[in-house]
C-alpha cells in the first residue's frame, strides 16, 4: 500500500512530512534512524493492523528521512530537534488527546519529548533498553563510523547491513551526521516525567539498544510484550502491530 505523504513547515521553516491511516484516537507512530513512516509502520502491515481497531495512525518522516528535506545547515540541528519537530506537527494538526510511540530512534525521540512536557495519554517504545536512552554516546559513535565507512565497509563488518540500508532509503550522509549530533541523553531520573501506561515492545533478540526489562522496571506503569526478531527484523513481524493493538485495546 503507498500512501502520499501530506507536508508542513517547522518552525525553523524545514518541510517535513506526514502519512495517515484510519480514523479515530490519534496515535503518532516515530520511526527508526535511517527509516521511514512507510517502511517502519506502512509496509509490514502495522499501521493497518493499529488502524483497524479504531485509530488515526499519524506516521511523520523525521527530517532528514523519506519524504522530509535533509538540509546540510548545521543550524537547522539544534539539540533535540526532533522533539521541536514532533512539537511543531502536533501543534500543526490540533492534537490534544493522543497517543504517542515510536521503535528506536522514534521511541528514543517520544521519550525525550514527554521529559520535554508532551503529554500523551500513553505512550509506545518499541526495540528500546534502558541503556538505549542513558548511553546513546556508545550507540552514537556506532552510526557515526556507518557513515565514515560508507563506501569502503566490506560484507562481514559490523557496519555493513546499517550501510545497506542507508543505502536503500537513500539517506543523505551530511545531514545524517548533523542530526546524529543533535540527539542527547536520557539520564535514569528523568523518567520520573513518563506517568502513563507505557509499552516497552521488543524483539526476542534485540538487545541493541541494551535491555528491555529494564527500561520497564524503569517506569513507573509499564508492560513488557516480546515479539520474534531482531533489531532490524522485529518492525517485519505481525506481531509488532498485535502488540500495539492489544496495548491500546486494555
Amino acid at each position: 500500500m503507498t500512501i502520499e505523504p501530506q507536508f508542513f513547515e517547522a518552525r525553523d521553516g524545514v518541510r517535513l512530512a506526514w502519512r495517515e491511516m484510519g480514523e479515530g484516537q490519534p496515535l503518532l507512530l516515530l520511526h527508526g534512524l535511517f527509516s521511514s513512516g512507510e517502511v517502519n509502520w506502512i509496509k509490514f502491515g502495522t499501521a493497518a493492523r493499529v488502524a483497524s481497531e479504531g485509530y488515526r495512525v499519524i506516521m511523520p518522516d523525521l527530517r532528514v528521512h523519506g519524504s522530509s528535506d535533509a538540509s546540510h545547515a548545521e543550524e537547522y540541528y539544534p539539540p533535540d530537534v526532533l522533539v521541536r519537530d514532533l512539537e511543531d506537527l502536533v501543534a500543526h494538526l490540533g492534537l490534544t488527546d493522543f497517543d504517542l510511540g515510536g521503535f528506536s530512534l522514534g521511541a528514543r525521540t517520544s521519550v525525550r519529548a514527554v521529559v520535554a512536557g508532551m503529554k500523551p495519554k500513553r505512550l509506545i517504545l518499541g526495540g528500546m533498553g534502558l541503556a538505549g536512552l542513558a548511553g546513546w554516546q556508545r550507540r552514537g559513535q556506532f552510526f557515526k563510523r556507518v557513515i565514515a565507512e560508507y563506501e569502503t565497509a566490506k560484507r562481514g563488518d559490523d557496519t555493513w547491513l546499517s550501510i545497506q540500508f542507508m543505502k536503500t532509503m537513500k539517506v543523505d550522509r551530511i545531514a545524517a551526521g548533523h542530526l546524529l549530533d543533535s540527539f542527547t541523553d536520557t539520564a535514569p531520573a528523568m523518567l520520573a516525567a513518563i506517568t502513563m501506561p507505557t509499552l516497552v515492545v521488543c524483539g526476542a533478540d534485540d538487545q541493541d539498544n541494551g535491555l528491555a526489562p529494564e527500561l520497564v522496571a524503569a517506569l513507573a506503569d509499564a508492560r513488557l510484550a516480546t515479539i520474534p526478531g531482531t533489531h532490524m527484523s522485529s518492525v517485519t513481524q505481525p506481531e509488532l502491530g498485535d502488540a500495539i493493538a492489544a496495548f491500546l485495546a486494555a
